[in-house]
């Protein structure tokens, strides 16, 4: 098949007008840019021939050979014709009234189908807690026009078929806790709440795995694990209202991500509701196959723009049997940031890693959250040991002798389980206690790249003398055990300019480093134009067409990773 003739065959959308009422407007933000190339192929037919033909054969090759490598290097003729010539059709949504209409007939079926609560919500409250975040960095200018809650996956797919029906957007809600914009709603619609839908469905003790609903959060889930006395636990721990579905559509990581990877390592197989309302389900339930397409991988990090997902089967891990947390301070940020860098490249299996700058250190302080325990306000790492009694007095004395070497301090080891959790806590608390900090008319802005291990040091160095030189309250802390790390940045509302150009300085050092724009946050809506930067717009017009191809009317979380396609 031509590649002219597969374009052809991606669906197209169907148009409606899209209109907006002041009364569910916010202040607006957020632009995307995307662009198109091509490249192109040539077929040869051979007839059959003779020896006396053969000698013409090879030089006539020859000749064309040459001409087509030339022709190659200076780029693809014009009339050459690629994938990314179809164009994608720009998506038209219904009005402000055809959205309400649509909100009255999910009410109706849903009630037919036997459930006596009413899911839907328009209050204004719930409308403003489901389309604008106080500690995201960038809010669209609308708010979803009702809040649906669904039970189950029919209801979720009741939903997505009636909204698919009036063209009406689709935005998944979790933990609502996304740091870009990611549950916003820019073109109105219907936000799916998944609050009621958290349960376990299935414990599979004896396979180490577990099926879940989306809204159960990993914290929850681990203290049934523990109040089963399964001896397991979900490994994964970004923030503490983190929940399952939210994890899987950003594919998450958090302080385990060194020892136990990130969110994608532990999904076995996805239920997942299509666009249209198809109910799918990505795999079975042993741990590897190489059945067909990997849509596990297609469906986690799709933070819900290619369906929504109502069950997960997830792996489960071991719990070790020894924990040892203990912190080292260093003189400068550098110095902490080549030892984490020296402890990865000597394959020490640390089961966490994090570093915290002196700011930060003293944010912790000031929170009162490891009280009566002060802390040094220096630049400090982080360590948490698992394993056996054995392996953990081995790893530390490991990494005792390189951080020794990196002018850090003595260990000071947390002195009882109860401390442990405390300390970890203030770590994991750490964009709260920030937040906790603001006054009058103070904004946080918290925002994460990622960079190979060789580059640590000097990211994190220029990034924060870049704040320290701007004036700005600002700290460094992280992932660094995986090359992430954090900005946390509080600044005054007419100073938002500059701590934007702060940010954005600091992702496109990261791309020059071969690194990425985001470790863990995802795109949503306010990284488009860095992904664009970081991956080109051949891979954003690949990315476009698969969701062209699941959602053709681009109504899941639309807006999201990429900008609509524009005519």
């Amino acid at each position: 098949m031509s590649a002219k003739r597969l374009a052809w065959r991606f669906p197209s959308a169907w148009r409606r007008t899209f209109s907006t009422s002041p009364s569910w407007r916010k202040p607006a933000s957020g632009n995307g840019a995307d662009a198109e190339r091509g490249r192109s192929s040539t077929a040869f037919r051979y007839p059959g021939w003779t020896g006396r033909s053969v000698f013409a054969l090879t030089a006539t090759a020859g000749v064309l050979g040459f001409g087509l490598a030339a022709a190659s290097l200076q780029g693809p003729p014009k009339s050459a014709v690629t994938l990314f010539d179809s164009k994608v059709p720009v998506p038209k949504y219904a009005s402000l009234k055809g959205m309400e209409d649509a909100v009255d007939e999910i009410r109706r079926e849903i009630a037919n189908h036997g459930e006596k609560e009413d899911i839907i919500s328009i209050d204004p409250e719930d409308l403003l807690s489901h389309g604008y975040s106080e500690w995201s960095t960038t809010n669209p200018d609308t708010l979803p026009v009702a809040v649906a809650y669904p039970r189950s996956t029919e209801q979720v797919s009741i939903i997505a078929r009636l909204c698919y029906k009036h063209r009406v957007p689709i935005i998944p809600y979790s933990g609502g806790t996304s740091l870009e914009g990611n549950f916003s709603a820019p073109y109105g619609g219907v936000s799916v709440d998944f609050a009621y839908m958290d349960k376990i469905v299935q414990f599979n003790k004896e396979d180490m795995d577990i099926v879940v609903q989306p809204s159960i959060g990993w914290q929850d889930l681990n203290e049934r694990l523990s109040n089963m006395g399964s001896g397991l636990f979900f490994p994964i721990d970004p923030g503490p209202s983190a929940k399952i579905g939210g994890m899987v559509g950003t594919n998450c990581s958090g302080t385990n991500a060194v020892k136990y990877g990130t969110m994608k390592d532990w999904v076995i197989n996805l239920t997942v509701v299509l666009a249209d309302g198809t109910i799918i389900k990505t795999r079975r339930r042993p741990r590897k196959s190489s059945a067909g397409y990997n849509l596990n991988g297609l469906f986690v990090g799709s933070e819900g723009t290619l369906g929504l997902v109502t069950e997960a089967t997830l792996k489960l891990a071991v719990v070790p049997e020894e924990y040892s947390v203990a912190v080292v301070t260093f003189p400068t940020i550098r110095d902490a940031a080549s030892a984490a860098a020296g402890v990865m490249q000597a394959g020490i299996p640390v089961a966490a890693m994090e570093i915290m700058d002196e700011v930060q250190m003293r944010v912790v302080n000031l929170g009162g959250a490891t009280a009566p325990r002060v802390w040094k306000e220096m630049p400090t790492l982080f360590f948490k040991f698992a394993g056996t009694k054995a392996s953990v007095k081995e790893n530390i004395e490991r990494v005792q002798v390189i951080t020794r070497s990196n002018k850090g301090n003595n260990f000071e080891f947390a002195k009882d389980l109860r401390e442990q959790k405390l300390l970890w806590s203030a770590r994991k608390e750490s964009l709260w206690s920030m937040l906790a900090l603001r006054k009058g008319n103070e904004e946080v802005w918290s925002t994460d790249v990622a960079v190979p291990f060789s580059r640590l040091a000097d990211i994190i160095e220029v990034s924060k003398k870049e704040m320290d030189d701007l004036g700005l309250f600002a700290s460094i802390l992280g992932h660094i055990g995986d090359g992430n790390f954090h900005e946390s940045i509080m600044y005054n509302r007419e100073d938002k300019d500059k701590v934007e150009a702060c940010v954005k300085n600091m992702v496109k050092r990261a791309i020059d480093m071969e690194g990425t724009c985001t470790g863990e946050h995802s795109i949503g809506w306010g990284k488009k134009e860095s992904l664009l930067l970081e991956v080109g717009p051949d891979t954003v017009a690949v990315m476009k067409h698969i969701k062209l191809a699941l959602d053709p009317l681009w109504i899941m979380n639309p807006g999201k990773i990429m900008d609509l396609p524009a005519s």
